[in-house]
């Protein structure tokens, strides 16, 4: 007998299912030459099942804030040559860490990108669910720019060479064919309109055009990183102003998902950093874009009521607030290294350290709660009981 246990959905209201699922594999069915593969298929599913029904695209959010922290500690490791005295201090950190860091990183992606190809291959129709909700298809992008950021931060891969070109495809490609599809909805009579579509997650589609367009203007690709940035800054002008317009503070999006309207940071400040490779300089455009992300970034932290509710109990959606404190400490040394000044050097000093902080703040609190990662839900927890009930009846008819 195999038992899975089902934890406790916090805040559900409905009649809870059983505390626990049972399947029985009969011991006849196993001990059978012909079916011994058969059960032990069975006992595989009745572990793996739970774990990745539960699993989401959102879970991203671990390794694009991982991902993007590596990215910033590289970029203070590596302080140009006329850098300023706080630059260079900032220099001194050792290499080590930020190895320590990338591979951490690099386990971290690639044990959430295996769990999400199991519950692509096992469970489709939850993948397709969560192309369907207006909040998920949003974070289909974000194991890509994971990616993509990972790339960046290699140790192993120089910009120009034949390996970084090829990884740059693989991981773009998904970007422009997500962008076909939901831009294309947008504007087209789809499945979705902007107007009703709009939330702050919406934002990772353009951050994701923003991240590769980077990525190609280090390779020497200025006319794809322009194409890619065209293709984001058009469509965050038309987010922003519908997001602008219609979103209330109190409604936009559910009390627990809050801090998910910290992205309303990051977009700007990685378009920043985009133009800022394509033109080879930190000018006017990127100063605009950093500037309009400060502006935000005063006007979400001076309303810390607004995610009381969300800092109840702790849930993965926390890990929305590290990443775009990282894009807009990475978009503060860029400007800090064009202004040359005193003033522009320490609020380089404050954001990265604010964003180092909150990052290791959040790793401490996921290890010491990896059993609140994958809470309960009833209607999941229905579909593995009758996936797994479905796949002993057939095992057994088999025989």
């Amino acid at each position: 007998m195999v038992t899975v246990t089902m934890q406790e959905k916090p805040g559900q209201q409905t009649t809870p299912p059983p505390s626990h699922v049972e399947l029985m594999i009969d011991s006849t069915v196993i001990s059978h030459g012909g079916a011994t593969h058969d059960g032990i298929w069975i006992v595989i599913k009745a572990m793996v099942f739970p774990i990745i029904a539960r699993f989401h695209a959102g879970y991203f959010r671990i390794s694009l804030s991982l991902c993007c922290q590596t990215l910033l500690w590289k970029t203070l490791g590596e302080p140009p040559e006329n850098a300023h005295a706080y630059r260079r201090m900032l220099g001194a950190m050792p290499s080590a860490a930020f190895l320590l860091l990338w591979f951490l990183s690099l386990l971290i992606l690639v044990s959430l990108s295996i769990l999400y190809i199991l519950r692509c291959a096992l469970l489709s129709d939850m993948v397709k669910n969560e192309y369907l909700n207006h909040i998920s298809v949003n974070y289909l992008f974000a194991p890509w720019i994971s990616w993509l950021l990972l790339l960046q931060t290699s140790p192993f891969f120089a910009p120009k060479t034949v390996y970084y070109l090829f990884l740059w495809w693989v991981f773009v490609l998904p970007i422009f064919i997500l962008d076909v599809k939901i831009y294309g909805q947008w504007f087209t009579k789809g499945k979705r309109f902007l107007s009703t579509a709009a939330n702050p997650a919406s934002q990772l589609s353009v951050i994701g055009n923003f991240v590769g367009a980077r990525a190609a203007a280090q390779m020497g690709w200025r006319e794809s990183a322009i194409i890619m940035f065209t293709l984001g800054i058009i469509h965050y002008l038309v987010l922003f102003v519908t997001l602008y317009q219609r979103l209330s503070g109190n409604s936009c999006m559910p009390a627990m998902l809050r801090p998910v309207m910290f992205l309303f940071i990051a977009a700007p400040s990685m378009a920043s950093l985009a133009w800022d490779s394509i033109s080879g300089r930190f000018d006017c455009s990127s100063k605009m874009l950093f500037y309009l992300s400060l502006f935000l970034f005063l006007s979400l932290v001076s309303r810390p009521s607004l995610f009381k509710k969300s800092m109840k109990k702790f849930n993965v959606v926390w890990w929305a607030y590290s990443y775009p404190l990282t894009v807009l400490a990475l978009a503060s040394t860029e400007y800090a290294q064009e202004m040359k000044s005193n003033l522009a050097h320490l609020l380089m000093l404050v954001l990265s350290g604010l964003s180092v902080s909150v990052s290791c703040i959040l790793m401490v609190y996921t290890a010491l709660n990896t059993n609140m990662l994958l809470p309960r839900d009833d209607d999941n927890d229905d579909m593995i009981s009758m996936t797994l009930r479905q796949t002993t009846i057939n095992s057994t008819n088999s025989i």
